[in-house]
């Protein structure tokens, strides 16, 4: 990810927004787009790691802007999707990454307030960052939108993340039914499903990061975890015309795990 503009411009004079983008795969992802000629708005509650991603992507000889956003309130991904439109024109390119993981731990113990949390954030803000993405989409001419899952979704179970699973299932789900809904408009939909990423996510409570790899060996064939750029590359090889006749395709990226 070191470097400037990337000699691949892909996404050259494209609007792209990123929400989750103050820190790890989002970040990695807003500064590809930006390496390959997108303008990049990166959305997400933080202000404070939302302004460093976008220096980091002006650094890279970008652009990018940053909007604050909690994807829980309609109104607010509503003004959000309405505010890059009203400045940029139109929206090509969304990637819906913004998520948290809540609470792990076993399902008879599990509260009602984690659930809901962790539902309202991963499924339900996601369904309402697309329905307002693809209502824009739809006037404009169509786009490219990838949606955050993760292979422990659809594709493997490990026990106590029963929220988070669920609710990245459903986002798999999700994306199926949106892009056989939306391919005749011109919006291809799709869906990247990561297994353990070097972020501060995949790190166990007082766990560092070799404990964490020594860990991860055991299950992961590859022997290690993602580095975020990886995501990002898969991320950016669905949004593109590289990957115009993939539709609904939920796109595996965990060095075998869930084989």
């Amino acid at each position: 990810m070191n470097g400037g503009i990337s000699k691949m411009n892909r996404f050259q004079g494209k609007i792209v927004l990123v929400t989750g983008g103050g820190s790890g795969i989002g970040r990695a992802t807003a500064l590809a787009f930006a390496r390959e000629g997108a303008t990049v708005v990166v959305a997400g509650r933080r202000e404070g790691p939302l302004a460093e991603t976008v220096d980091l992507v002006r650094q890279a000889g970008g652009q990018g802007e940053a909007l604050p956003v909690d994807i829980t309130s309609e109104a607010q991904v509503a003004s959000l999707v309405g505010t890059i439109v009203q400045r940029y024109g139109r929206l090509h390119v969304a990637f819906n990454n913004a998520g948290i993981l809540g609470n792990p731990g076993p399902l008879n113990q599990a509260s009602r307030d984690n659930w809901c949390a962790v539902m309202e954030t991963n499924l339900i803000g996601m369904w309402l960052c697309m329905k307002h993405e693809i209502a824009q989409m739809k006037v404009h001419g169509g786009g490219a939108i990838v949606n955050m899952a993760a292979n422990i979704g659809e594709h493997m179970a490990i026990p106590y993340m029963s929220a988070y699973s669920a609710s990245k299932a459903a986002v798999s789900a999700l994306t199926r039914v949106a892009a056989l809904e939306c391919i005749a408009d011109g919006i291809r939909i799709n869906c990247v499903s990561p297994g353990l990423v070097d972020t501060a996510m995949s790190l166990l409570p007082g766990e560092s990061r070799a404990e964490r790899d020594a860990r991860v060996k055991g299950f992961i064939p590859a022997g290690r975890v993602a580095d975020p750029a990886e995501i990002a590359s898969a991320v950016l090889w669905l949004a593109s015309d590289d990957a115009a006749f993939v539709v609904g395709h939920d796109l595996v990226i965990d060095g075998g795990a869930s084989l």
